[in-house]
């Protein structure tokens, strides 16, 4: 399984010496990182990505929101990012079937500009979007029912058991629409300051790593929030996943 980290994790670290903190991560073993916020990033990411051994398969960025999407799929392009995607839309654009609708239509429009420049569009989950409130279905999948083909998905399995949801069956239910998926351990009740390195909390990572690596998704470790130092909780969840067969 392919493994990454989302930049998110650390944000502060990064923010203090983006340098510093791309090699502390290669020196983990990782090789492949997920950044956020593109646009803003973009100028940092040129400069130490290739310097430093490490390539950015994924991103996440606000689509939807950019005020000139070619140019931000360009961007990508230039920096080998394969896929961008949208890391959330607004909860209350979550609770009718036909503001599901209009997302999915916006992302399948996004996604045209986005071939153009050679780069697919996604969408990430959180807690709101993985509860099955539509006839037992979730938004996320009434959204993978709307979709045209070119858009896919990065399931947060985090965020899915979150809501509610069986994060391994909600893999299965989306099936090849899912590109990569978020990593993260903690407690139920969705507490970010209580995430834990992967198979220390109460989520089944064990479970959802090995339909993942099944699939062939991408493996990106995340964390929101962590109460102790984030480069050994990055390394913890790393020696977690090189345990398994």
């Amino acid at each position: 399984m392919q493994i990454s980290v989302q930049l998110y994790s650390v944000r502060e670290a990064l923010a203090a010496d983006p340098a510093g903190t791309l090699a502390r991560l290669r020196d983990l073993g990782l090789t492949r990182v997920e950044p956020f916020g593109l646009a803003e990033h973009a100028d940092m990411l040129r400069e130490h990505l290739g310097a430093l051994g490490l390539s950015a398969p994924t991103t996440h960025a606000d689509v939807l929101g950019a005020e000139d999407q070619r140019a931000l799929f360009a961007t990508a392009a230039e920096l080998g990012i394969g896929t961008v995607i949208q890391p959330h839309r607004d909860p209350a654009l979550w609770t009718q079937e036909a503001d599901i609708r209009r997302t999915a239509e916006l992302l399948d429009a996004a996604a045209e500009v986005g071939l153009s420049e050679g780069v697919a569009v996604g969408y990430h989950n959180h807690g709101f979007e993985a509860e099955p409130v539509f006839a037992g279905r979730t938004g996320v999948e009434v959204l993978d029912e709307a979709l045209g083909a070119d858009v896919v998905l990065e399931v947060d399995t985090y965020w899915a058991a979150v809501g509610g949801s069986d994060p391994v069956a909600l893999l299965a239910a989306l099936g090849d629409r899912v590109r990569a998926v978020h990593l993260k351990d903690g407690l139920r009740d969705g507490r970010k300051d209580a995430q834990q390195p992967l198979g220390r909390g109460e989520i089944d990572v064990d479970a959802i790593i090995a339909a993942s690596q099944e699939a062939g998704h991408l493996g990106v470790i995340e964390f929101d929030d962590y109460a102790g130092d984030i480069f050994e909780g990055i390394a913890a969840s790393l020696a977690h996943l090189d345990q398994r067969p």
